[in-house]
């Protein structure tokens, strides 16, 4: 082989070597400041976050009857997971992973879940019950209007 072909074959393997090493170093824990921000400050996948005007307009999110007791929906559009701990109790939470960023999944088995790396957050606080995260899901205000879940 001449040094040429020895020199690009070289070049190849550092090439690779350095994406392995970007890829694997994006799986980093929620606290080694690994860039990526805080929850406010991450932009989550799909657009951005559902804004408020200060009171002249509300945005709603979905419908009392779409958020069962116990549990909770995503609403993909509005980026928020709603949840009702109790009856009448409605919470709304920004439907980002604080871990890294990730959709919220689903809301299941009494909890908020991440299914990037098994997150898991309580209905009522959005506190963390499982890790990796250590920050709990970002409040959103929500208020019911007659049948209507808005935010704030």
């Amino acid at each position: 082989m001449s040094e040429e072909q020895t020199s690009r074959r070289a070049l190849l393997v550092g090439v690779g070597a350095v994406g392995a090493v970007t890829v694997l170093s994006a799986c980093g824990s929620d606290d080694d400041g690994a860039g990526t921000g805080t929850p406010d400050q991450t932009a989550a996948p799909g657009g951005a976050e559902p804004t408020d005007d200060g009171g002249a307009g509300t945005q709603v999110i979905a419908k009392t009857s779409d958020v069962p007791v116990g549990g909770g929906a995503i609403f993909a559009a509005s980026q928020m997971v709603v949840t009702q701990p109790t009856e009448g109790q409605f919470k709304g939470f920004r439907a980002v992973c604080t871990h890294q960023g990730c959709p919220i999944a689903s809301v299941e088995g009494g909890t908020i879940n991440c299914s990037c790396h098994g997150s898991k957050f309580t209905l009522d606080t959005g506190m963390p019950r499982n890790g990796p995260a250590t920050r709990p899901l970002t409040a959103r205000e929500v208020t019911v209007q007659g049948d209507d879940i808005v935010l704030a």
